[in-house]
């Protein structure tokens, strides 16, 4: 897969791309004639990818978030300067009328990409994806395991493990390729993903972005090396069905992952990780930038039992921040100013700070970036680690600070992360657990020998 350019918090956008995407691998393997039925070139699979980008920029705000009969309009508008950004704005318009059930529209614009300048491969891939929805584009119905299909049982690990950490890795690209196997060369004895499979977590995205290339890297066929992943946003797109194919997969016997939610536990019960699942309701028909996400509560109760019935120490982590320095969480107030942390997430925390277990710390992803941040509502150790995989350019300001309500949470000294090239620096930590209450992570940027930060956690 070629390196992601642009991502976007809204399912029927990412399904556009993942369309694209497939599209693409297609035409790598079978190439299309060099002229299209209507007598010009086609546009190339990569000028067509970047048009898609494009088009679905145009459509980011909340109204997209559900199709209507004005947007196709608006995207035959975006552009006819070029053949790529046509075949883009014809195959959402074509999106748009299947999720509407507009047949006679689906006829027709199917006929303007086969016998336009489209690669007539593009309509069938879109049409391929549209069975990732439901009525009018919703989202399909996710099978979230709930914990009493799940069971109350734990993961077993060896006592001073290391556990390899990547968050929003699941591109597929050469900078997460590169980032796995620098990690490998680490010798991590579990490998732990804090999800987001790009573009909506569709099968092939589960097989290729992420399946494929885990067990390639470590040579899991011999290693037996165990992979969790984390239920993410971007996994939940396609209703899912990728991700919870996935899980039946990656392990097998004691070490399957049961859930979206898992529970990793040392043996000699010095440390356990309790993994929960933030991906399910980050959602909104209303307005998928505004989400506020949470556990659900029969998952969390499940998380409270493995709190209460566990005597060492506990580590969180999810996909979604509990806070944050640089993104919005939910909507800004009248001033145009934010929370900066998720409300229900940290009635959660609380809760299970209240059982009186110790709760040092908790690793997260979903922004594209490193956060080290220091202490922050009754968190000691929150950490932000989306930059597995990602670009991130300049003009994308990711340590732009969000105007607060309030306190804001700050972050180490020298821990941002340095420009390499056209994009920021990407990365993973490495967790070593230890026997004596004390857990050392070391933070390492792609392509450096050393790690660039290290802490112990206590």
């Amino acid at each position: 897969m070629a390196e992601l350019t642009t991502t976007f918090r809204n399912h029927v956008l990412s399904i556009f791309q993942s369309a694209a995407a497939h599209y693409a691998r297609q035409a790598a393997t079978e190439p299309a004639p060099e002229a299209a039925p209507g007598g010009r070139p086609s546009a190339t699979p990569d000028a067509l990818a970047a048009a898609v980008d494009r088009v679905a920029a145009l459509h980011e705000d909340e109204r997209t978030t559900h199709l209507d009969a004005a947007a196709p309009a608006e995207a035959q508008e975006e552009g006819v300067a070029d053949i790529a950004a046509a075949c883009a704005s014809l195959g959402f318009q074509l999106l748009q009328a299947k999720f509407l059930g507009d047949d006679a529209s689906v006829e027709r614009l199917e006929n303007q990409l086969a016998l336009g300048t489209c690669d007539p491969r593009w309509a069938e891939a879109l049409l391929e994806y549209a069975k990732y929805f439901g009525i009018d584009g919703t989202r399909g119905k996710i099978p979230y395991i709930k914990p009493a299909q799940a069971g109350e049982t734990v993961i077993p690990i060896k006592a001073g493990a290391r556990i390899g950490l990547v968050g929003d890795w699941g591109t597929g690209a050469p900078p997460a390729v590169q980032v796995l196997e620098q990690l490998k060369a680490q010798k991590p004895d579990v490998l732990v993903h804090l999800g987001d499979i790009y573009y909506s977590g569709t099968d092939e995205e589960c097989r290729e972005n992420f399946e494929a290339v885990v067990n390639r890297v470590f040579d899991r066929a011999n290693s037996k090396l165990p992979v969790y992943t984390l239920a993410g946003n971007h996994d939940m797109y396609a209703g899912g069905v990728g991700y919870y194919a996935l899980l039946t997969r990656l392990n097998a016997g004691a070490l399957t992952q049961r859930a979206s939610y898992f529970c990793l536990r040392a043996e000699d019960n010095s440390w356990q990780l309790l993994a929960m699942d933030t991906g399910l309701h980050d959602y909104s028909p209303a307005g998928v930038t505004d989400a506020v996400t949470f556990v659900e509560a029969p998952e969390q109760a499940w998380h409270t039992r493995r709190l209460a019935e566990f005597g060492g120490k506990t580590i969180l982590m999810s996909h979604h921040q509990l806070f944050s320095r640089f993104s919005p969480i939910g909507k800004a107030d009248e001033n145009g100013r934010y929370v900066p942390y998720n409300k229900p997430m940290k009635t959660m925390f609380d809760s299970f700070l209240a059982t009186g277990k110790p709760i040092p710390a908790w690793f997260w992803g979903h922004e594209h970036n490193l956060g080290i941040y220091d202490a922050f509502v009754g968190l000691k150790y929150g950490r932000c680690l989306g930059h597995s995989a990602v670009p991130v350019l300049p003009a994308q300001e990711p340590y732009a600070v969000i105007e607060p309500v309030g306190a804001l949470p700050t972050v180490a000294a020298n821990t941002e992360l340095p420009l390499v090239g056209e994009t920021y620096a990407h990365g993973f930590a490495m967790l070593t657990l230890g026997g004596n209450g004390q857990a050392k992570v070391d933070y390492f940027n792609a392509g450096g020998n050393a790690p660039f930060f290290s802490e112990t956690i206590e």
